[in-house]
């Protein structure tokens, strides 16, 4: 591989050392261009080998060495690049030795099996050609590990060089791509191969099309790679937070029988709360492995269900293929016999990339629905609010902010999405149609959008403009700073367009009214204290969530109630007055209620669910006024 493939990719590798069962090549300081155009001249040329690399272009100190040989003196250069004392070594404590170095990157590109765990013994490898060479996990001290080959190190050596702070997948995640061309080509060969039976195109204009869309295919394939390990990223961000959803995700994996824990080597509950008490979750070798499975189990659930037959929905079929085959054949991608397979296997890595791995399972617990009514709420929230544009807005910003100022993006919209599917969830209730929620809300959503530093104020809206500054400073173009800083204040906007929809009111007005009381009622600060309750089980979880939901759904009440029974097509402010001078009483239980909030330092869950009633109380009296507005 170092002759092609990914370490052709960049000119500025700088390969101390590369071997395979012929050759040790070692190049202690290598000239990152020089050694770019000796490598390409030998993927050029066929057969090659190291034996053809120029030694007069190897640094002082290196060189190319048999693995027959029985020792090789070891330079000062070499010393000194890889921490070695001996003056002679034998090829494979050579070898073992560098393994061992301290470099950047680890790259495995061929056969056989170079690291496993300090748990584990030689026999349990299973590669006795290589165990004279192999090195612990715990002795690695590269800071990343590449896998172009297969079973380079065991999955324990992958989860111990990752809890001692290594970065690294497992080879079917760093493999993928492969995998993912295969299926392209397939999928893309079916639809070809009926039009050359149509007489449409002949065998030779097939291949020559296919040679054509090779670039096509591979950013295909490339965008998808680099989707499923940003998911694994975000998914490593915050494994510790959610480590009790894991916990769930698994244990119900391996109750219906999906995945096998020792099998897969994914840690005991025990463990994990071991892990949890050290400051430490899920790693990515182990997120690898889970990230899998839930895509397997939910394009498994998806193929069998009507959701791959939506008219909406079944739109992204087109997704899997090449634009110059989306502009000729469109209508025969539609009736591509493997459709239904193709749509399931699209949602399910779109939504899991985008939501994470657990967003499936917490939202089915919570939510009591099947994974079918889960993805159409997903879709629906992720077209209203526009989501795809943002997200590639982002991705684009590679390399001009650091990636944790991207996850950190991501992070944001992933909450408004989580949150928005499970409105749409609560409020249609086994009714979802994309199609038509998508058209009721999109625009409605747009204009609030652009009306938001108008409508909200106080410390939500001075709270926003902070966000915004901090990510501009962070290097975040201003537009996209602006929206990701407002997403917390989207999520409101499907209650308060329906609620003006049921009212004949504009949303904007309706907006006014729902983010003033907000303000007046300080249910801004109330939602940020419900947020920040800390979570210890799983039910208090779901206490949290019946929270949000209910808070939302009292403000959007006495949203409703205020309008209708006290404005008389004054400012909001004055409508808002009046409204509380009508509400009184309630409105000063509620502040009581409040200043007790306000005045304790450990807030418990009942407090929460006591505040929750008052404010339904106040909802409740509201909805039952005396003066009744038309047309706001």
């Amino acid at each position: 591989d170092v002759f092609g493939n990914g370490m052709l990719l960049s000119e500025h590798i700088q390969l101390v050392c590369a071997f395979n069962h012929m050759h040790i090549f070692i190049d202690p300081n290598p000239d990152s261009a020089v050694s770019y155009s000796e490598r390409k001249r030998l993927f050029e040329m066929p057969r090659s080998t190291w034996a053809d690399y120029n030694e007069t272009l190897i640094s002082g100190g290196g060189g190319i060495f048999k693995r027959s040989a029985k020792s090789i003196a070891i330079s000062a250069a070499m010393k000194q690049r890889f921490d070695i004392k001996e003056n002679k070594l034998t090829p494979a404590e050579l070898i073992s030795a560098v393994l061992k170095s301290s470099v950047d990157l680890l790259w495995n590109g061929g056969i056989g099996t170079y690291v496993k765990s300090s748990q584990e013994s030689h026999a349990d490898v299973g590669d006795k050609a290589n165990d004279v060479l192999r090195v612990n996990a715990n002795e690695l001290r590269c800071k990343v590990i590449g896998e172009g080959g297969n079973l380079g190190m065991t999955q324990l050596s992958r989860v111990e060089f990752a809890l001692r702070g290594g970065r690294a997948n497992t080879d079917f995640i760093d493999n993928a791509a492969g995998v993912d061309c295969s299926d392209h080509e397939v999928n893309i060969k079916i639809l070809l191969n009926g039009v050359v039976a149509n007489d449409d195109m002949t065998a030779k204009q097939r291949n020559i099309l296919l040679q054509e869309m090779t670039d096509s295919v591979a950013a295909l394939v490339l965008e998808n790679n680099y989707r499923q390990t940003q998911a694994i990223s975000l998914a490593e961000r915050e494994a510790f937070i959610r480590a009790g959803e894991y916990r769930r995700l698994i244990q119900a994996m391996e109750s219906s029988g999906k995945l096998n824990r020792q099998l897969e080597f994914i840690p005991e509950d025990d463990v994990l709360q071991e892990r949890r008490a050290n400051g430490k979750g899920l790693v990515r070798p182990e997120l690898s492995v889970l990230i899998s499975y839930v895509k397997s189990q939910l394009k498994e659930e998806l193929v069998n269900t009507s959701v791959t037959d939506d008219p909406y929905i079944l739109n992204v079929v087109e997704s899997a293929f090449p634009q110059q085959l989306r502009n000729k054949f469109n209508e025969l991608i539609h009736d591509h016999r493997l459709r239904k397979e193709i749509i399931a296997t699209q949602l399910a890595n779109d939504l899991v990339n985008h939501m994470g791995i657990t967003f499936v399972g917490r939202l089915g617990q919570a939510t009591g629905v099947s994974c079918s009514d889960i993805v159409r709420a997903y879709v629906t929230a992720r077209d209203v609010f526009e989501m795809p544009a943002f997200w590639h807005q982002i991705e684009a910003l590679d390399y001009q902010v650091t990636s944790e100022v991207q996850m950190e993006l991501m992070a944001e919209l992933m909450r408004l999405v989580r949150r928005a599917s499970r409105w749409f969830i609560r409020n249609r209730r086994g009714q979802i149609e994309p199609a038509v929620e998508i058209a009721n809300f999109k625009d409605a959503v747009i204009r609030l959008r652009n009306a938001l530093p108008t409508i909200i104020r106080g410390e939500p809206s001075q709270v926003r403009e902070q966000a915004c500054q901090d990510y501009i400073d962070k290097g975040v173009p201003r537009e996209l700073a602006t929206c990701i800083a407002s997403a917390r204040e989207l999520y409101p906007f499907l209650g308060i367009i329906e609620a003006a929809q049921s009212m004949n009111a504009t949303v904007e007005k309706v907006a006014e009214m729902f983010f003033g009381l907000a303000e007046k009622l300080e249910l801004d600060w109330f939602s940020k204290q419900i947020s920040d309750l800390k979570i210890d089980n799983y039910w208090q979880a779901m206490a949290r969530e019946s929270y949000r939901d209910d808070l939302e759904w009292q403000l959007r009440a006495l949203t409703v109630g205020a309008m209708r029974h006290i404005c008389e097509k004054g400012e909001v402010d004055a409508c808002i007055e009046r409204w509380m001078e009508q509400q009184s009483l309630l409105v000063e239980r509620w502040r009581a209620m409040l200043a007790e909030l306000h005045a304790t330092d450990v807030h418990e869950f009942a407090m929460y669910s006591v505040a929750i009633r008052e404010l339904l109380d106040l909802a409740q009296s509201s909805k039952y006024g005396e003066v009744a507005l038309e047309d706001v």
